[in-house]
C-alpha cells in the first residue's frame, strides 16, 4: 500500500506535532502510512513522484496566500513557492489531494480565483457547515448529515467558485467551505482534523497572531470545547479511506 503524503507548514513544533498527530487519528492512519514533510524544515525534493503516494494532505498554518510577497516572512514565502510548486501535477493529473484551510487558498490562488481578506474571513470558532446539492452526491460526504458543525479560525477565503471546481460545502459566514476540482483534488476553508482540544490548544499558541483579541483566548477555548465536533473529521477519514 502507498503512503500519504502529508505536507505541514506549521513552525511552532507543538501545533505542528499536535496537527500531525490529529491527522493520524481522525485519519485512522499510522506513522509508517505516511510520509510527514514539515516544510519549515526542508524543501520538497526536486525528484518527488507524486504518484506514489495514495493521496497528498495538507495542513493548515499562519501564512496568508493573498498577503503581498513582501510582507511575507521569508519562511512562509518559501512554504508557498513549494506547495505552488507541487499545484500544475496536482490538477494536471487529479492526484488525491486534500487541503485543509491554507489548502484551499493555495487550490483556488493556483486556479486563479480571488482569494483575499474582503469577504468571508471567520472567527476562531465553530460554524455550521450546509452541504450543497453537488455535495450530497460526492464520495467523501456521503452518509453525512445536511448540516453539522466544523472549526474555522482564517483571515482570508476564497472569493469566488475557481473555474472547474464544484461547490461541496457552505456556511452562512464563508460560502466556500469546501470544493473539489476534477475528481479527486479536494480543498476545506474548516479542519476537518480538529476537534475542541486540539483547537483550544492552537488558540493558545496563536493567540497573539492576529486572529483574535487575546483577551478573547479563555471565551474561545470554552466555546470550542463545548462544540462536538464528531462529523467533519470523517471527511479526513473518508479520504483516506477512499484513495488508501
Amino acid at each position: 500500500m502507498k503512503p500519504f503524503l502529508i505536507l505541514q507548514l506549521r513552525p511552532e513544533t507543538e501545533a505542528s506535532d499536535s496537527e500531525f498527530a490529529a491527522f493520524l487519528s481522525k485519519g485512522r492512519l499510522t506513522p509508517q502510512g505516511v510520509r510527514r514533510v514539515r516544510l519549515e524544515r526542508e524543501e520538497i525534493p526536486d525528484d518527488l513522484d507524486l504518484t506514489q503516494f495514495s493521496g497528498v494532505i495538507v495542513g493548515g498554518g499562519p501564512g496568508c496566500v493573498s498577503d503581498p510577497d513582501e510582507a511575507k516572512p521569508a519562511i512562509e514565502k518559501h512554504i508557498e513557492d513549494e506547495i505552488l510548486a507541487l499545484m500544475p501535477q496536482i490538477t494536471g493529473q487529479d492526484i488525491p489531494f486534500l487541503g485543509c484551510c491554507y489548502g484551499i487558498g493555495i487550490l483556488a490562488h493556483h486556479l486563479g480565483a480571488p482569494v483575499s481578506k474582503e469577504r468571508y474571513g471567520e472567527a476562531v470558532g465553530p460554524v455550521a457547515c450546509n452541504v450543497t446539492p453537488e455535495g450530497r452526491s460526492d464520495p467523501l460526504l456521503q452518509g453525512l448529515p445536511g448540516v453539522f458543525p466544523a472549526l474555522v479560525g482564517h483571515k482570508e477565503a476564497v472569493q469566488d467558485l475557481p473555474t472547474g471546481c464544484v461547490h461541496l460545502l457552505a456556511s452562512d459566514t464563508c460560502p466556500f467551505q469546501m470544493i473539489r476540482h476534477g475528481q479527486n483534488v479536494y480543498a476545506t476553508q474548516f479542519h476537518p482534523e480538529a476537534d475542541g482540544p486540539e483547537f483550544a490548544l492552537r488558540i493558545q499558541i496563536y493567540k497573539n497572531k492576529g486572529y483574535f483579541p487575546p483577551e478573547e483566548a479563555a471565551a474561545l477555548t470554552d466555546a470550542v470545547l463545548a462544540t462536538q465536533i464528531v462529523v467533519a473529521p470523517r471527511i479526513l477519514g473518508n479520504f483516506v479511506e477512499r484513495y488508501r
